[in-house]
């Protein structure tokens, strides 16, 4: 596998944020680059954005004079097409429209040598239909970057039904050299990222039409215990309600309606007020001048107790024990299903159950569920959720025996799951599919989540370490629960837990 030489010339097709940001890619790693813009003196204006992004950069210490002058002197204003007749590799960074993007690739192959590749920068589009009609689109691939591209390090490396296996293994090289983390992925909808991601809006939207808690809550929760950077709300506000929204509408649509990726009637609201996230003032939270930032709901306690009682093992959650003695709390140790007791109070991790009906199913009072935390010898929240007979007086001993550990506790509605829980779970499961259908292998989905939205664990490795079982568990009864075809478990999960328990082919992602 050969990555593009230095001595190759790259072409970038489009000035805007992107096109100029993997033009600065290409020539920060030691390509001549041509940039083109049908825009009069766009291209020049963006090398001119680009010379300050790489003042930037020498003033933090993070790149060398001479090497901004080196990277600011291969990066060429080319006047039309026919300027980009020399390059190895054109990529374009246009807009998202399918018939533009075709017309120009139809124009480019009369320019370009025979052995030039031509990608596309698409996040959404087929690059199987962006090659069809073109009389070589096996040298058509393409090659998502993340925005920003001097900063984010995922490339999705797409492939075509058309493309050659050459010319994805060039790319996945120069990606590699160009001190990206490439990612092979086939041509469906949404690749991986945009895919496998869809859930973690998702669920938060659906708890929050239910009534489940507040954004502020929400949030918070899936930051301090789930060990995410953001919070969904938090996170659609940066991005953009309206391009939230436009790619799961683009990927409902693409998966002709399955409801796994059904957009959300709120987040639908919000774009027709026209409240787009901090870009209009307004989103789920309110950016404007003077405006406060809500704060999530914390529970205390005061409630006495003397020691609490672990039944069996807590699994995932075992380090909650070490927890509990460093806080100098009696810790008794007896055989069981794996649940904790304080006075009346019986705490158990959620399996994806209301806590009512486990409470009636399992014959537990006073039952208090605990949501998933990423370490729970380091979380700094948990949620919780509570039957509807579990008394004040057993709610409150649960709260200050997880206050006295150091953690703050959020109180969630009684509904199927917690937050944090059925979020990894419908990410493992929509990256469980997409491995079933040959879209990436499990080490690139994963490594692609991590690189690409910042997840603090793969999804994968996530289900791995929670157990396929629990999993599986979790989404049986969130399916059973809403009777949706959208929690369905994917047949990855039931597989893997008859073939050793355990999703994630381990090593390295393949070249």
């Amino acid at each position: 596998m050969h990555a593009l030489p230095e001595v190759a010339e790259v072409a970038v097709i489009g000035a805007g944020a992107m096109g100029a940001g993997i033009a600065q890619v290409a020539a920060q790693a030691g390509h001549e680059v041509r940039l083109y813009d049908s825009r009069p003196g766009a291209a020049a204006l963006a090398i001119e954005g680009i010379s300050r992004q790489l003042d930037r950069l020498v003033e933090k210490g993070k790149l060398e004079g001479n090497a901004r002058d080196a990277s600011l002197a291969r990066l060429h204003p080319a006047e039309s097409l026919h300027a980009l007749d020399g390059a190895r590799l054109v990529i374009e960074a246009i807009v998202e429209d399918l018939t533009i993007k075709r017309e120009l690739f139809a124009e480019l192959e009369r320019h370009c040598s025979p052995d030039c590749i031509l990608a596309s920068n698409t996040s959404s589009l087929s690059i199987t239909a962006l090659a069809a009609g073109l009389a070589r689109p096996e040298r058509v691939a393409g090659l998502h970057f993340f925005n920003p591209a001097p900063l984010m390090a995922l490339v999705e490396v797409i492939t075509g039904l058309a493309t050659d296996v050459a010319v994805v293994d060039t790319l996945l090289a120069t990606a590699r050299r160009w001190g990206k983390y490439p990612v092979r992925t086939r041509s469906t909808p949404g690749f991986i990222v945009n895919r496998v991601a869809r859930p973690f809006y998702a669920e938060s939207l659906r708890l929050l039409q239910e009534g489940a808690a507040s954004c502020a809550s929400l949030d918070s929760v899936l930051r301090e215990a789930g060990g995410f950077r953001m919070g969904a709300f938090e996170l659609t506000d940066l991005i953009g309600q309206d391009v939230n929204y436009a790619v799961t509408c683009s990927v409902f649509a693409a998966f002709h309606g399955d409801p796994r990726f059904q957009p959300s009637l709120i987040q639908k609201e919000l774009v027709d007020a026209g409240r787009l996230g901090r870009k209009s003032g307004q989103g789920f939270y309110d950016y404007r001048e003077g405006a406060s930032r809500p704060e999530p709901i914390e529970l205390d306690s005061t409630a006495a107790f003397d020691c609490c009682v672990v039944e069996g093992d807590l699994g995932v959650a075992q380090p909650l024990v070490s927890r509990l003695r460093a806080a100098d709390i009696a810790v008794i140790e007896r055989p069981g299903t794996g649940l904790l007791r304080v006075g009346d109070a019986v705490l158990a991790l959620s399996d994806g159950r209301l806590a009512s009906a486990r409470a009636r199913q399992d014959g537990l009072r006073n039952l208090v569920l605990f949501d998933l935390a990423l370490d729970y010898g380091k979380a700094a929240r948990l949620a919780i959720s509570r039957a509807a007979d579990t008394t004040p007086a057993a709610r409150d001993q649960a709260v200050a025996l997880l206050r006295r550990a150091g953690l703050k506790v959020t109180p969630i509605r009684d509904l199927p799951g917690l937050p944090v829980l059925r979020t990894v779970a419908m990410l493992a499961n929509e990256a469980a599919e997409a491995v079933l259908h040959q879209v990436a292998s499990a080490a690139d989905i994963d490594l692609a989540l991590c690189a690409g939205v910042n997840y603090p664990k793969g999804p994968l490795a996530w289900a791995d370490a929670i157990g396929v079982d629990r999993v599986l568990a979790v989404l049986e009864h969130l399916h059973h629960s809403y009777g949706e075809d959208r929690y369905r478990p994917s047949l990855l999960l039931r597989r893997a837990l008859f073939e050793g328990g355990r999703v994630l082919v381990q090593g390295e992602p393949h070249d």
